[in-house]
This record gives C-alpha cells, sequence and structure tokens, in this order.
C-alpha cells in the first residue's frame, strides 16, 4: 500500500522509520517531514491543518492510507476531509478529537462513562480560579482547556504562579494533584474494538531529577519493569474501551490513537488526560518494540477491521529514547544551528541505536536546528540498563551548540 503520513516531528519520524520497515508499504510519503525523515519517504509540502489541501495531496499520490500525527490538524478535522475524499485516514474526527482539544470535554466524557479520574472545575472567571484554587490546595494543577503544545499545564506549590497561569486561559480546568507515578498508554481503536500498545513512561520536566519547567517530553522507555503486570487489562476494562463506547453513544465514534496520561495513585488507577494521537516521545520508544508490521494495523482500524487482526507480536527488548533540545527551550529555543555526529552514530551504534529527527531541516549539506526539541535519540536492549547505556553513547557522538538533555532517562528504572 501507499502510504501518507501527516506532520514533520519525531513522532512522525517514528511512524515512517516503523512504515518503511513494513513489507506492505511499497511507496512512503511524508508531509512536510524533516530532514531525517526524508531519508525513508518522499517529502511534500503541505499545509497540515487545511483538511483540502492534504486530502488533495493524498489523493494526487493514489494514497491508500493517511496517518494524521500532530494533534492540531485532527482538531482541525483533517481526518474528515481526507476520509470525505474517499481515502481511509488514521485520526480521529475532529469532534472526537475534542477529547484532547478540550479538556473539559474530556471530563464530561470521562464523568458519563464512569472513567476514574481528578475532582475538577472548569473555570472561565477570576472568582471561579480563586474558588477551585482554594477548593484543592497545593499542589496546585491549572491546565489550559485548548490544545498547548504539550507545555498548557502548570504545577506548583505557588499559588500566584497558578494563579499568573490561569488568567492567561480563556478557559481551564483546575483540578486536585494526582499522587503517584505516571504511566503513558496507547490503544490503537477503530470505534468500537480497542486494541492497547505497551506502556510507556515519559520525563515531562527539562531538567534531571523532574526539576525545571514542563516541557512536550525529554525522554521515554518501555517496558515498566515496576508497573502491576495486570495494568494494561485494567486500564483497558476501566477507561479505554468505557471511552471509546461513550463517544461512540454520542454519534461521535472515536478511530485512531486514544492515549490515556494516567497516574497510578494510591488510590488506584486515575485518568490524568487524554490525547487523540500518538504521544511524543513515547513513540518513539512504543514502535521499538513492536513486531508487528504498522501499516496492516492502521489501515484496520481506518476500515473498521481491528476485531479481524490477530494479537500484537511484542520483542522482549527494552527501549529508551532521549531528546536532545536546542539552547534555551522551552523558552524561546534558538534555531539554525548545525548539527554534527549523526553519521558517526548510524556507523557505530545502527541498528541498536539510531537517531530520530524532530526539529530539524536540511541547510545545503548540513543538517541544522529547526525547534524546541531537535532529535530523539532512541536504543533498545536485552533489558533498561542496556538500552539506556546504547541510547546515552550514541546521544554522546552528537554535536549541536547550546544541546541541553536529561541525563537520568529511565535510570530509576533500570536500577543505575
Amino acid at each position: 500500500m501507499k502510504v501518507l503520513v501527516i506532520g514533520g516531528g519525531a513522532r512522525e519520524h517514528a511512524l515512517c522509520r516503523s512504515l518503511s520497515l513494513d513489507s506492505d508499504v511499497t511507496a512512503l510519503y511524508c508531509a512536510p517531514g524533516n530532514a531525517g525523515i526524508a531519508e525513508v519517504a518522499e517529502l511534500h509540502p503541505v499545509d497540515i491543518l487545511d483538511g483540502d489541501a492534504v486530502a488533495r495531496l493524498a489523493t494526487g499520490l493514489g494514497a491508500d492510507l493517511v496517518v494524521v500525527g500532530p494533534e492540531a490538524p485532527l482538531v482541525a478535522g483533517v481526518a474528515d476531509a481526507v476520509r470525505a475524499a474517499g481515502v481511509p485516514c488514521f485520526g480521529p474526527s475532529g469532534e472526537a478529537a475534542q477529547l484532547e482539544g478540550s479538556k473539559a470535554f474530556a471530563k464530561d466524557v470521562m464523568a458519563a462513562a464512569g472513567v476514574p479520574t481528578a475532582r475538577s472545575y472548569v473555570c472561565t472567571t477570576p472568582d471561579e480560579i480563586d474558588a477551585a484554587l482554594d477548593a484543592f490546595g497545593t499542589p496546585y494543577v491549572v491546565k489550559d482547556d485548548g490544545l498547548a503544545a504539550g507545555k498548557g499545564v502548570v504545577v506548583t506549590d505557588d499559588v500566584e504562579a497558578a494563579r499568573a497561569h490561569a488568567l492567561a486561559c480563556d478557559r481551564l480546568v483546575i483540578e486536585e494533584f494526582l499522587d503517584g507515578p505516571e504511566v503513558s498508554l496507547f490503544a490503537i481503536t477503530d470505534g468500537t474494538t480497542v486494541l492497547p500498545l505497551q506502556p510507556a513512561q515519559d520525563f515531562k520536566r527539562a531538567l534531571d531529577g523532574d526539576e525545571g519547567p514542563n516541557t512536550g517530553g525529554m525522554g521515554a522507555y518501555s517496558p515498566l519493569p515496576w508497573a502491576d503486570p495486570k495494568l494494561v487489562d485494567e486500564v483497558l476494562e476501566t477507561v479505554l474501551q468505557p471511552t471509546v463506547d461513550e463517544l461512540r453513544r454520542r454519534g461521535t465514534p472515536f478511530s485512531g490513537l486514544l492515549y490515556a496520561g494516567l497516574a497510578i495513585t494510591s488510590r488506584g488507577v486515575r485518568v490524568i488526560e487524554f490525547n487523540a494521537r500518538f504521544g511524543d516521545p513515547e513513540t518513539q520508544v512504543v514502535l521499538a518494540r513492536l513486531k508487528t508490521p504498522l501499516a496492516a494495523v492502521l489501515l484496520a482500524a481506518a476500515n473498521g477491521t481491528l476485531d479481524e487482526l490477530p494479537p500484537l507480536n511484542w520483542r522482549d527488548e527494552a527501549a529508551v529514547t532521549v531528546v536532545v533540545a536546542s539552547h534555551n527551550y522551552p523558552g524561546t529555543p534558538r534555531t539554525g544551528d548545525p548539527i554534527h555526529g549523526l553519521d558517526d552514530v548510524a556507523a557505530q551504534d545502527a541498528p541498536n541505536a539510531y537517531v530520530l529527527h524532530a526539529g530539524t531541516r536540511q541547510d545545503g549539506d548540513t543538517v541544522v536546528s529547526a525547534g524546541g526539541r531537535v532529535l530523539s535519540v532512541t536504543a533498545t536492549g536485552k533489558d533498561l540498563a542496556a538500552a539506556r547505556e546504547r541510547a546515552y553513547a550514541a546521544v554522546s557522538r552528537i554535536r549541536l551548540d547550546g544541546a541541553q538533555f536529561r541525563t537520568d532517562i529511565a535510570r530509576k528504572a533500570a536500577g543505575a
């Protein structure tokens, strides 16, 4: 089949890498892509928020499947436009994508479906904000209702910082703090059948020891040796299937990738948030462990035939990804810096470690930084310690002026 992937980050590079290794895929396109994706897919320019433009590109290329990576085009209804043009699309409708596009909508769905989550208030006025902050106390959890590229959440003990973030949002959700470790669990669904993937854990804070500001994610690992073996089955039963069933009941079936951000609290599993697409950087480690060819699974979700697929196969190996970010990320990142050492990783670390491009572009013969998160250096190994060692060995070969990365990704889980 011919597959078109929409987006240009490390998540899309991970998707394109997996699809490029799938013998069912005869042609692979990505729009707009990046310097790394260009090595495995044919790149095409497109405005990813313009559904008609994406649909025209898909039909012009004769694509048999479109995979929409980022959240913004999904919320904008790009998947609807592609489907209306007669092309199967992996990604929810604009209406169903409100599960990520609006925290308040997600809370309403969870309440109707009986999904366990944090108690919360939806606020639109300063008085409502103050009442909610007083009701929950510290640590304060303040979430912008809309899309914020992974940076719309503030967790702080400083009431003034919490209030300042709240006042900067048009509409927001203030909720109780959930204790315990966090887990990301993806599920592929066609709106009826739900196929959970393997869990991962990501690292949101910019600095070692979970210090510093929230980011889009600085690294991830999978599997989770400390997690209950029954966790996936429990989340499928109490979170994923009820949510998919509720959206179908409402007449807005959700097909695509349902991402549950979970807290494993002292009172049980609670949903922190839902996303309507593959998470970044967790996709990098989850797909590194997936043995089943990806294209047929995504097409079955798009066509409503997931129940006909055999169970997924997983590698026994562990995977770790470390994000290399640009100077001053997540503030105003510096871009345009040359990246050196990519060939060294390919020559010395492949196939156990490889570089997935996030914010890069080609400038003549040189690859340069073009965003806050620049690269996801991903490695596999017999266990987390081995994968971690390989990932950081590969990171050490990369030279980018002002680069920053965490040194403690998966350290605790690996027993390091």
